[in-house]
């Protein structure tokens, strides 16, 4: 059953990012040659307006093969024939699509149980927190400048800045309590292991009305590309490493695990939680998909923004060459991720 959740999950977020290339490159009269959800060998397809539809073996993974994608093929309805912009159009619709289906499902959960206000529930006796004055029923406002909406914010700025406060860095809060702006400044402390404030890990939801739950959906979404973004940052400095990443094999054993934790609350909890797995790998695809690294379609649109500014197409063999050795290296990672993940949970 976890790996049947998983594989739903999966399939929708790809069904998604590859629809968005496939609906662009349709309203710009590019020929979609076949749109697959899956790798491998098919198992099911077939042929309508000119585009195959297939389903195929391996469980991960899909396509939205445009003709003369690859530049190997040129004239009416072919990629390279259609406008710059309208190619750069095409290939930022697959990740912007998922920043869609990750808002549509932050609708969904904001407008059910509503969003964790930024309102703190206490403080712990002792810590930095209340050696700063803050209180039980403080809405934090900044914390060093960064606008704080989700209570989850305050929890993350402690998690990617510990190697700043290994430093000594003290952390400048504004917050509202009755009505007023007030602001103090905390230096965290080592509890547990790690640099904290001493405040607790969760906090109030409060359900909004129509207009403030798209806002606060809109919040969620920027949250998970924050984090994502933040998450990169630290693995590019060395505050994670690759053994800390999780690829498929990860991602199933965490949407099992959490899937058994929900059942015994019920199915609407299930579903909550399988949203919000949903929204955070959709917008992590979003994100990794942008990177300006070959083969992805960050890579892509590099190349398609250096001709929109060159006026001149980048030689299409030694484009596919840069993809092909970025398409090799991004398997070795994946590889590499896959037997991690292999090893923390059998090991």
């Amino acid at each position: 059953m976890n790996i049947i959740i998983a594989l739903l999950v999966f399939s929708v977020i790809i069904i998604v990012h590859e629809f968005g290339h496939f609906l662009l490159a349709k309203m710009n009269g590019i020929t979609v040659v076949e749109f697959s959800l899956g790798m491998g060998p098919r198992l099911l397809s077939f042929t309508k307006g000119g585009t195959r539809y297939s389903w195929k073996l391996l469980p991960f993974g899909g396509s939205c093969m445009m003709l003369g994608e690859d530049g190997e093929e040129e004239g009416e309805g072919t990629f390279g024939s259609t406008s710059v912009w309208a190619r750069i159009s095409v290939i930022a619709a697959g990740p912007l699509f998922n920043f869609i289906l990750a808002f549509v499902l932050s609708v969904f959960i904001v407008g059910s149980i509503g969003y964790d206000i930024p309102v703190l529930p206490g403080v712990s006796e002792g810590s930095p927190a209340q050696a700063g004055g803050l209180q039980k029923g403080d809405r934090i406002i900044r914390m060093n400048g960064k606008r704080i909406r989700l209570y989850r914010q305050i929890s993350n700025y402690v998690t990617f800045h510990q190697e700043n406060f290994v430093q000594g860095e003290p952390v400048r809060f504004e917050y509202e309590r009755g009505g007023q702006i007030y602001d103090t400044t905390i230096t965290p402390a080592v509890i547990n292991g790690a640099y904290r404030f001493g405040i607790p890990g969760s906090s109030y939801r409060m359900r909004t009305g129509p207009i403030d739950t798209l806002r606060y959906s809109a919040y969620e979404v920027y949250y998970w590309i924050d984090v994502t973004l933040q998450s990169l940052g630290m693995l590019v400095h060395g505050g994670v490493s690759l053994d800390d990443m999780s690829g498929p094999v990860g991602v199933v054993d965490m949407i099992g695990e959490t899937y058994e934790e929900s059942r015994s609350s019920g199915l609407f909890y299930v579903w909550l939680n399988m949203m919000n797995i949903a929204i955070l790998l959709t917008a992590n695809l979003g994100v990794m998909n942008l990177l300006p690294i070959p083969a992805l379609d960050g890579g892509r649109l590099v190349f398609l923004i250096l001709e929109a500014i060159r006026r001149k197409k980048v030689d299409p063999e030694t484009e596919a060459r840069i993809h092909f050795a970025g398409l090799l290296l991004l398997m070795l990672l994946m590889v590499v991720i896959m037997f991690n993940d292999v090893k923390k949970i059998f090991f």
